[in-house]
């Protein structure tokens, strides 16, 4: 049996913060590029891309003849209701990958042709999809306006207002973490051992393995696996962070808060 809110390290007074707002947690999660769409009558289906542009408007990318484009295009007003599956997997290979998963459902219509164009580059800013070179032709552009935004972490599930979605943004550190995670991983057991000391006492057993889970803005997640399951836990920075430019100095400062020798040569990835 997993443990999803299992036990935290602190590294000072200032780490008061362990996790963003949950509309925060949903952006991230939307970021991600698993994904399946489900339409009304028809079997649920992967998009081609799907995005959320920095507006917080949420933008599909599928076949023009596939079955979601069929169905909007054959609804009585070319708009019908949409649910936008998302899941959120680890970047190393775990037992259990799923971290999270974001169901945003809503009405999807055909972004206009007058503004497909600026559609398109919203689209690309986020995530630059090489299909998006055949809207009009091979691939349509969809718009999914939400009306409910569900945010799934382990057993707990949280709505979140579309409101709060789309004013907030994505956490910072998430286009190098899945880089540093698998670099980490692969190549510095040193500094999960380090990270695992900052741990409570009795968190990691003597025939237990520390991987790393996730990395964000306040701080590392580790997953503590052993025979009979898992335990998730999360050694905190000083203080979150508002970039990855500072990522190199928070994991130093966490190194040498565990009596890592190697701190110092510890490479970025």
């Amino acid at each position: 049996m997993s443990a999803p809110h299992g036990p935290t390290a602190a590294s000072g007074p200032a780490a008061v913060a362990l996790s963003a707002v949950p509309a925060e947690r949903a952006r991230t999660v939307a970021a991600r590029t698993a994904a399946a769409l489900c339409v009304a009558g028809r079997e649920p289906a992967r998009p081609l891309a799907h995005a959320t542009t920095g507006a917080g408007q949420v933008l599909l990318l599928v076949p023009a003849g596939g079955e979601a484009a069929t169905a909007v295009d054959a609804s009585p007003h070319r708009d019908m209701s949409g649910l936008l599956m998302v899941s959120d997997r680890a970047p190393v290979p775990l037992r259990d990958p799923v971290r999270a998963q974001v169901w945003l459902s809503g009405w999807l219509t055909p972004v206009r042709e007058g503004d497909l164009r600026a559609a398109a580059l919203q689209f690309a800013e986020v995530r630059p999809a090489g299909a998006l070179l055949d809207v009009g032709a091979g691939t349509t552009l969809l718009r999914l306006d939400l009306a409910e935004v569900v945010l799934r972490e382990g057993e707990r599930c949280t709505e979140v207002g579309p409101a709060d979605f789309a004013a907030a943004g994505p956490d910072p550190l998430l286009p190098v973490e899945a880089r540093m995670l698998t670099h980490v991983d692969r190549c510095h057991p040193e500094v999960l051992r380090a990270l695992a000391r900052l741990l409570p006492e009795g968190t990691v057993g003597r025939d237990d393995v520390v991987r790393p889970l996730a990395l964000d803005r306040f701080g590392y997640r580790l997953r503590v696996e052993r025979a009979s399951g898992h335990t998730d836990v999360r050694v905190p920075f000083p203080r979150p962070l508002t970039c990855a430019g500072q990522l190199h100095a928070a994991t130093q400062h966490l190194l040498r808060a565990a009596g890592e020798p190697g701190a110092a040569r510890t490479r970025r990835a």
